[in-house]
């Protein structure tokens, strides 16, 4: 399915590009999402007409991003979850428990936004976290897991 992009997607292209994706992803991800349209000849030609507006708003939502990284940038959260002797934690620390520690800091960011590549914390320490806030705004975050002793 062709469609023409209302928004910059990560590995498929940037704003006002007609690109050819599966069908599913269109209908399933790309269309209710508001990231993309159909590209028939009269959605082609409206987004032409709308285009300075939608690169305006791009625009606008990459410097509040911008903005609100350099803010969150190198920030410590502190978790507190029970653990062993060892220091090993009795379940883990996930990205939602780390988006509602950010939201509770006066930073609300959604779960999807936080970046862990090893997967959910299991240890106590700190870590290294990346929060996604745009495509193009990634800033690091330090998260300190405190061991409860139980």
């Amino acid at each position: 399915m062709q469609v023409i992009l209302l928004e910059k997607v990560v590995n498929l292209g940037n704003l006002g590009e007609v690109v050819k994706v599966k069908d599913g992803y269109a209908r399933n991800f790309l269309i209710p999402q508001r990231k993309a349209r159909r590209a028939t000849e009269s959605a082609v030609a409206e987004f032409e007409a709308k285009r300075a507006e939608l690169e305006k708003a791009a625009a606008e939502k990459l410097a509040e991003a911008q903005a609100q990284g350099e803010k969150l940038n190198g920030l410590t959260v502190q978790i507190t979850q029970k653990s062993g002797v060892d220091g090993r934690l009795f379940g883990s620390v996930t990205n939602h428990d780390i988006a509602e520690a950010l939201t509770k800091q006066g930073f609300p960011v959604e779960k999807a936004q936080i970046r862990m590549p090893q997967g959910p914390l299991k240890i106590a320490g700190d870590h290294a976290v990346a929060v996604a806030l745009h495509t193009d705004v990634v800033v690091d975050v330090t998260v300190a897991v405190l061991g409860e002793h139980a």
